[in-house]
């Protein structure tokens, strides 16, 4: 139920999100200097930011769910213009020690095919790099269907993969359909449709469930994927401007308002800011001073009031934000 008493633009203050970890077997032990995580048993490889399970971190809601808020509060996190009911995005980051699966997402119809809400567009902004690393992106030109099925079955999928260099700074963007991967190395946030549907084609023998049928129905032979080249702006740099979600880079210079985060005719919406690099703070009239270092995340409702952002030492932020598809509203 919405909140619209006069105490609404409090409630609606930005406030902390704390992150949900999750076990994968290509993960690494020990998360610092991210987080302050070691893993006991199997290795840690995903943080996840803004699942539906992840907890408020501060404020009047603090110690809810992401999901349930959402479920209860939607138009005050998203604005009124949003035509999603729920929370639209999840943003993770990765720790990647060992190869992951060759993989596809399938697109919203064939999601929505097999009861699934949505399927899964997503990008990788590269927030560290070992020398040499790679990701996979797509398939290479001319492979076939039958390659594909002849490279699950022999071991040699590899060798029809597209494969990348990158480096810190760097964004790759891979929408539904695109068969990928993600090499050893790399620390990556991932920005997603807020789905974890994943269809594994090839796993290295680990024992894992593969998803062979419905992995090679959602391939996209051509896709968009690929890197995406930022755009400088007026005040910001544009990493990644997509039919579910935009990323940024703001530089802060000290301190930010802000009603300067919001660019050009933009409605007014949700927007997670995370530290890249760093940490933050966020002070206003409205709430307690906010932390954020380096890894944290503070989801800025639709409905929330001013504040200011200060660079706590080193600021890297980013500003990420829901996009609704053409025909959404």
């Amino acid at each position: 139920m919405e909140n619209s008493s006069p105490s609404a633009s409090i409630t609606w203050a930005p406030f902390r999100i704390a992150p949900f970890f999750s076990k994968r077997v290509w993960g690494i032990g020990d998360l610092h200097p991210w987080y302050d995580q070691v893993a006991e048993g199997d290795p840690l490889g995903e943080a996840w930011l803004t699942g539906d399970q992840c907890l408020v971190a501060s404020g009047p809601h603090q110690g809810k769910t992401l999901g349930a808020l959402f479920a209860e509060s939607a138009e005050s996190l998203l604005g009124k213009a949003a035509p999603c009911c729920g929370s639209p995005l999840l943003v993770k980051v990765l720790f990647v020690r060992e190869k992951l699966s060759v993989q596809v997402h399938p697109d919203d119809q064939m999601a929505q095919k097999y009861g699934e809400p949505r399927g899964k567009t997503e990008c990788w902004y590269i927030l560290a790099a070992e020398p040499g690393a790679q990701v996979a992106c797509g398939l290479k030109p001319g492979v076939t269907l039958q390659e594909v099925k002849a490279g699950i079955e022999g071991g040699t999928l590899e060798a029809s993969l597209n494969l990348l260099d990158v480096a810190a700074g760097e964004m790759v963007f891979v929408d539904a359909g695109t068969v990928h991967a993600i090499w050893p190395g790399l620390t990556i946030m991932e920005t997603q449709q807020n789905c974890d549907l994943t269809y594994r084609m090839y796993d290295y023998g680990r024992g894992r469930e593969l998803h062979i049928e419905k992995s090679l129905e959602a391939t996209r032979f051509e896709t968009r994927a690929g890197k995406i080249a930022p755009q400088a702006l007026s005040d910001r740099t544009l990493l990644m401007d997509g039919e579910y979600f935009r990323v940024e880079r703001i530089p802060v210079d000290g301190r930010r308002h802000s009603s300067t985060l919001v660019e050009g005719s933009q409605p007014a919406g949700l927007q997670y800011l995370f530290a890249a690099a760093g940490a933050g703070r966020i002070t206003s009239a409205e709430c307690e001073s906010l932390e954020f270092p380096m890894g944290g995340v503070v989801a800025v409702p639709a409905a929330s009031g001013e504040f200011l952002i200060e660079d706590a030492g080193g600021l890297e932020l980013m500003r990420i934000t829901p996009r609704w598809p053409k025909g959404s509203r």
